[in-house]
């Protein structure tokens, strides 16, 4: 049986570390969807340069480890004379990261629209930006919903790379609660519950949007 104690006597440790891992997935959430959009729409733009910009991007961050994206902000910032702290430092590696892999499943969903609407959109007078988003996009974030929805549960789980920065997230204080009570067991079996608050009623939500899309066609 695990060791209430060490929840309750740390209750509000983890809470503040559940609470900030909580800020910081939706700052980066939100983040990464628009920077993914942005560098989706390079990646099928016909603009060479934008093209080669948003395929490096991808590229270049997918190939990489989340832990070593993150290293760059928090120790690479310092050397230009920009000193942030650990949780920003960690949500912005978050966004970048994360924003990668988003412009992937976007991509595939735009690719995925019939290309007769791009054109209809733009003989009836939009814009090529004005046709990506009130036409092609809606639709290509439709079609994406299911890997999007792994991507935000994979954001909530990777937040936890805050912890080694110092970024005072729930693996953080995880860590603090287990090296002053050596319960290093019951400690992690805590916070993997409180992970679990977080990810199973999105996992939840998810799924619901997902049937709720495929029944309206």
């Amino acid at each position: 049986m695990p060791d209430f104690s060490v929840l309750t006597d740390y209750f509000d440790v983890y809470m503040e570390g559940f609470l900030n891992t909580i800020y910081a997935s939706v700052i980066a959430l939100i983040a990464s969807f628009l920077l993914g959009t942005v560098i989706a729409v390079f990646r099928i733009s016909s603009v060479r340069p934008l093209r080669w910009v948003g395929t490096v991007y991808v590229e270049f961050i997918r190939n990489i480890p989340l832990l070593l994206v993150v290293y760059i902000f928090f120790l690479g910032l310092p050397l230009l004379g920009i000193t942030l702290n650990g949780f920003v430092c960690g949500t912005i590696g978050l966004t970048v990261y994360t924003a990668a892999f988003i412009a992937e499943a976007i991509r595939a969903g735009i690719m995925s629209v019939p290309k007769g609407q791009t054109e209809a959109a733009l003989s009836s007078g939009l814009t090529y930006v004005q046709a990506m988003r009130y036409v092609v996009l809606p639709q290509a974030v439709k079609i994406v919903i299911p890997p999007l929805s792994n991507q935000f549960l994979n954001l909530v789980k990777n937040s936890s790379v805050l912890s080694v920065i110092a970024g005072l997230d729930l693996m953080y204080f995880g860590d603090k609660v287990a090296s002053d009570t050596y319960a290093t067991i019951d400690t992690y079996l805590f916070v993997a519950a409180f992970y679990l608050v977080l990810t199973l009623p999105l996992s939840f939500a998810a799924h619901r949007l997902e049937r709720r899309l495929a029944k309206h066609g």
